[in-house]
Order: C-alpha cells, then sequence, then structure tokens
C-alpha cells in the first residue's frame, strides 16, 4: 500500500496548477511564515475553508516593498482575500519595550526580521484593495482582533480608531475564527454582497452612522463614547474599556457600537466556547504539522517551540490585567477530547524527528483543561473578567482529574519516553481549597505529579510581582502563595533526589508599581536565592486592563488615579532591580535608594559591607572635590 503524500495548502501558482485547480476561492496573505500546524492561525483558517469545500491558497509574509509580485501572483479569488498579520501583534513582535528595532522574528525563516511590515493588516489591505478593489477583504489574527476598536497604541503613543477606519479591509473577525469564515465563505458563494454582512457573531464591519440604534443601551447592544469624545477625554476611554472588557468575556454578550468620524463600529456579539466536537474537528483536520517545503535548510524559531507539543484545550479564566488571551480567546475553556488529543499525539510519534518526547500538553494556560463553572446558569450570567481574581469563585470547578487522565493516557503509550509541561501553570488553581476533599486530594497529587514527571528540568511560573498592592491591580494572587508552591517544589525536589529549577517570571513597571516596590521585590527573591533570567519590562498592547490604566492614568473599574512608570528613565530605574546581583548595577541601586530615603534597603539587599563601602566612596570623592577647590 502506497503511503499519501503529504499535502501543504498551495503558496505559488506552480503548486496551484499542480493540483489542477482551475480558480482559488480564498487567498490567505499571511505575516507569518507558513507553518502547517495547528497552533498558526493561517493554517488553521486555511485548513478549515478546505474541509468545507473550498479552495485555499496561502502567501506568506509577501513582499510590499518591490513590484508586489506577491499580490499578483495567483490573481484574484473567486470569494474573498483573507489578511492575518501573524501569530503576534507586529509591533510586539517587531519593537522591545523600549521602541528599538528587534533584529530577529520567530515567525520567520531563520529567526531574520524584516519580512512583514509594521500593521501588516494595513499594508496589505491597502495593497490588496489598490490592486482589486472589487475583491472583498477580510482580516483576522491578533493584531485585526486586538484593534477591533479604538485603542491605545504604545508605539505611536497615541489613541488609535479602529483597524477598520485606516485600512482597507470589509470585515474583520475577532478571536478564533473557524465559526465566522465559514459563516463569511458561505455567505458570498451564494451571491451576498459583503457589505451586507454586518450581524455574523465576531466579526466587525464599519458602516453609516445612521445605522447605529437609537437607544444607548439595551439588552442587545451597547454604544459606547465616540472614538472623537474618548480621544479628547481619557476618562471616557477608561469607561467605555470596562464594557469592551465585560462583553468580551460574557458567555451571551450584547453588540458593541463606537461612533467614528461620520461611520460607526459595530463589533458583534462573541460566539459561546466552541463545543468539544467542534474544537476537535479543527485540530483533527489533516495538518502536515511541518513547515511549507519552500523553507527546506532553514529554521524556524516558533516551529521549533511547537513540533512536537499539543494545544489541549483553548480560553483563559485567569484575567491577568496584562494579558490579552480572554480578549481574543475568551474566559470560558473549550477543550478537546481525550480522543482528539490522543490522535494528535499518536501523529507526533510518528514525526521523523520525534525521539520520544512531549515538549508540551498545555494551553493558554497549562492547567486549565475542561474547567468550568459547576453551575452553568450561573456563568452564563457572570460579568466577572476573572474567575480566579480577587479570589477563586465558589462555583469554579477546579478539579484537575480528567487533566491528570490525559498525562496518564500519554505517558503509557508505547513511543513516548516522556511529556513535559512548557506552558505556564497556575499553581493558585491547583492550589485553591475546594470544598470537595476529594477534589483538593487530586490537585495535591496533581502538583506533585507535575513536579516528579513533567518538568524538563525547569518549571515555569508566573507570580509577575512580589507586591501585593501591584498583584491586585495585575490581579494575580499573593506572593505568599507563590512561596508556598516553591516549597512545595523545593521539598519533593530533595525527596525524589531530582534537580530542577522553579523559573518564575517578574514583570517592572506595571501599572501601579512604584520604584520601591521593585526594590522589595529585589530582596524578597533574593532571599529566595533567585538570580532573575525570565523577567520584561511591562509593554501596552492593545485591550488590556493594564494598558488602559497606563494610558488613561485610571483604573476603568473604579476611575481612580493609578500610578504608572511610564517615561525611559522611569522604566529603566525599576527594571535595574531584577538585576541587583550584577556589579554594574550596584552603585546605580544604592544611590536609588538613597535618593528614595531607603537606606533600610541597602544592607538586606548588599548587606552592611557594600554600605560601608559606598559611604567610604563618597566620603573620598567629598575631600578630593574640596582639594580640587583650593
Amino acid at each position: 500500500m502506497h503511503s499519501i503524500p503529504l499535502q501543504w495548502l498551495p503558496t505559488s501558482k506552480k503548486e496551484v496548477d499542480h493540483l489542477g485547480w482551475d480558480y482559488i476561492d480564498v487567498i490567505i496573505f499571511s505575516g507569518d511564515a507558513y507553518i502547517d500546524h495547528p497552533s498558526m492561525g493561517a493554517a488553521v483558517i486555511g485548513r478549515v475553508l478546505e474541509a468545507n469545500g473550498y479552495h485555499v491558497a496561502i502567501v506568506p509574509q509577501p513582499n510590499w516593498r518591490d513590484d508586489l509580485r506577491d499580490f499578483k501572483k495567483l490573481g484574484k479569488p473567486r470569494l474573498f482575500f483573507g489578511i492575518s498579520a501573524g501569530a503576534m501583534d507586529s509591533m510586539v513582535n517587531h519593537y522591545t519595550a523600549n521602541r528599538r528595532k528587534r533584529s530577529d522574528d520567530a515567525y520567520s525563516p531563520n529567526g531574520k526580521a524584516g519580512f512583514r511590515p509594521d500593521y501588516p493588516t494595513i499594508v496589505y489591505s491597502r495593497i490588496l484593495h489598490e490592486l482589486y478593489p472589487d475583491v472583498p477583504i477580510v482580516a483576522g489574527g491578533i493584531e485585526a482582533s486586538l484593534r477591533r476598536l479604538a485603542h491605545y497604541d504604545y508605539w505611536q503613543d497615541k489613541l488609535m480608531p479602529s483597524i477598520l477606519v485606516n485600512s482597507n479591509v470589509d470585515l474583520l473577525i475577532y478571536g478564533m475564527g473557524e465559526k465566522p469564515i465559514i459563516e463569511i465563505a458561505n455567505a458570498i458563494s451564494k451571491g451576498n454582497n459583503i457589505k451586507d454582512l454586518d450581524s455574523i457573531n465576531q466579526t466587525a464591519i464599519l458602516l453609516p452612522k445612521e445605522n447605529m440604534p437609537d437607544s444607548n443601551e439595551s439588552n442587545e447592544h451597547i454604544i459606547l463614547h465616540s472614538y472623537e469624545s474618548a480621544l479628547a477625554n481619557k476618562r471616557l476611554h477608561a469607561e467605555n474599556f470596562k464594557h469592551i472588557e465585560i462583553e468580551s468575556n460574557r458567555f451571551h454578550g450584547r453588540d458593541i457600537w463606537q461612533p467614528t468620524g461620520n461611520s460607526v463600529i459595530k463589533v458583534n456579539r462573541m460566539n459561546p466556547p466552541m463545543a468539544e466536537n467542534e474544537i476537535d474537528a479543527s485540530f483533527d483536520l489533516p495538518y502536515t504539522r511541518l513547515p511549507h517545503p519552500r523553507y527546506k535548510g532553514k529554521r524556524i524559531p516558533a516551529y521549533e517551540m511547537i513540533r512536537h507539543s499539543v494545544n489541549l484545550h483553548r480560553g483563559c479564566f485567569g484575567g491577568c490585567a496584562f494579558c490579552t488571551i480572554s480578549a481574543h480567546q475568551g474566559k470560558f475553556i473549550a477543550s478537546r477530547s481525550k480522543k482528539s488529543i490522543l490522535k494528535e499525539v499518536e501523529a507526533i510519534t510518528k514525526m521523523e524527528d520525534f525521539k520520544g518526547y512531549i515538549s508540551d500538553l498545555g494551553g493558554p494556560s497549562a492547567n486549565m483543561y475542561k474547567m468550568s463553572g459547576k453551575n452553568l446558569d450561573l456563568c452564563h450570567k457572570c460579568i466577572r473578567p476573572s474567575c480566579l481574581h480577587p479570589s477563586p469563585c465558589p462555583n469554579l470547578n477546579n478539579d484537575h482529574k480528567q487533566l491528570l487522565d490525559i498525562y496518564h493516557a500519554v505517558d503509557a503509550m508505547a513511543a513516548i519516553k516522556k511529556s513535559f509541561i512548557g506552558s505556564g501553570v497556575r499553581y493558585d488553581l491547583s492550589m485553591h481549597q475546594n470544598q470537595n476533599p476529594e477534589i483538593n486530594k487530586t490537585n495535591k497529587r496533581y502538583n506533585e505529579e507535575l513536579i516528579r514527571n513533567h518538568v524538563s528540568g525547569r518549571l515555569k511560573v508566573a507570580p509577575e510581582h512580589t507586591s501585593d498592592s501591584v498583584l491586585k491591580l495585575m490581579r494575580k494572587p499573593s506572593f505568599s502563595l507563590f512561596e508556598k508552591f516553591k516549597n512545595i517544589f523545593d521539598e519533593l525536589n530533595e525527596h525524589e533526589n531530582l534537580n530542577q529549577q522553579l523559573i518564575p517570571y517578574f514583570i517592572s513597571s506595571h501599572p501601579g508599581c512604584h520604584e520601591t516596590d521593585m526594590a522589595e521585590l529585589a530582596i524578597k527573591t533574593k532571599n529566595l536565592n533567585f538570580h532573575l533570567e525570565q523577567v520584561q519590562d511591562f509593554t501596552p498592547t492593545p485591550m488590556t486592563v493594564a494598558t488602559e490604566m497606563y494610558y488613561t492614568g485610571l483604573n476603568p473599574y473604579t476611575l481612580e488615579p493609578v500610578y504608572t512608570a511610564t517615561t525611559p528613565e522611569e522604566k529603566l530605574a525599576q527594571r535595574k532591580y531584577f538585576f541587583w546581583y550584577k556589579s554594574e548595577y550596584r552603585d546605580e541601586i544604592y544611590r536609588s535608594l538613597i535618593r528614595l530615603g531607603r537606606r533600610d534597603l541597602i544592607s538586606a539587599l548588599f548587606g552592611q559591607r557594600h554600605n560601608s563601602f559606598n559611604e567610604q566612596q563618597k566620603r573620598n570623592k567629598s575631600i578630593q572635590k574640596r582639594k580640587n577647590n583650593k
């Protein structure tokens, strides 16, 4: 029996001709290299359309700086062009928190930067509209999704209107796009004009202002302050964001309208989370799981990270203030079946380069598989952005039993030597005491099995800060809970004679964080014997509550002022405390603590010797200055 050759979606005229097609229904332009994997959005959308009978081609990373031949080579599609900037917002991909241009791009061949423009959604759509003005354009992906309404853009340092205003996109899909893309394709295929498709869930469209409802608020919709009024008054933008976040995290949300200029943005409500059979259908499509052969001999860093990984679910109910997951995927968990997961693991074991190790059995948060409210009727009415903050919801079922069952089933497969958990673990979820003692026993076993069997040398967790006041604004638990988890980790390592590391993630310059908070973070982590590696300066990204605090100076839920380090000097002043153990930072930190009136922290951080040494240096400089004056 001959094996069936691997088949990618076509990326060139030659490949289209090889398939014998005389037309293409949808052509997708992507800012990422084409990796035919269920973790890559363009591949997923292409495969979903293909499964529904459509001919789909992908043009990865088209050259927008030459004669535009990449935009012309496949001609017109029968239905529409699709655009995705990629798996990351292009500006996060291109620039550091200090707005410095990055020299690498994990989603490009050999990790080389320069294969996509800033704001590809805008650049690609303008080019396509100029070349083919009569062909509809549909945008999706992270960049379009998180810029669907007025948003603060950190790189331009100003409030921007919906991306629909500055692009030539006819319809925007936000969130996970399998359902809306098929509705759109079916409607256009039947002869409907894309301008009339203004009521498809999880889409946004620019309409004439006269289409806007008369009443400001109802059970079906809410009208935000206009872009112009929000631009003039930051408080109004903060008020808008509260409504946007709530509606994005409701099981049955409302349509959102925002007047902008002479038009209005209509964002149709989110779909309920995908049912098990729906999410299985998406993951079970015939992905090759490989980069397209056009990249032969080239390494794509993002692929290296996910090639032997399995995503168990979508959605995250953590609601962290700086995270965009719930704004894109929603807070309700959509989990795959055990059968679908094991089918994917089986496919991985047959890959030529597989050595027996699954790099990640995870998700947006590693341990939310199959979790939901005990009483779903309460979930359908809930407007909390987080099920874990300020404390875990009493209705939340945090039973890790089904997740452990997945781990055990995977590890029992003959070709599997070991499965690891590479995604971030929510220890506040596994450590939360349930009213059911059996669940508490299961969750205790989860933590133990995680540490004993599924750590690839280093376990990543994200306490993010040590200050309770900062953590409250972050929507994260108290640092004391991390310390308890570390004790469990250390005790089990000692008992099992393991040599594993716990790697905590921390953020500086988050709204609400002062320089003294960072100094205290340095002391607390020093006392826990950490020399921090996984750290970052807070980067404001569209559609997070932390970004709105950064831009407006207000907490959108209370409208109370929030201090935020915004200048490069303020941000660097906070970041240096991560590296207190490096000699080049010590004198600078010492001087800062003197300036802040916190001499008490100097000896705690550096010991009395450094304190005395610097005092002597200060005296020596004073003596030398007097000599020079003489």
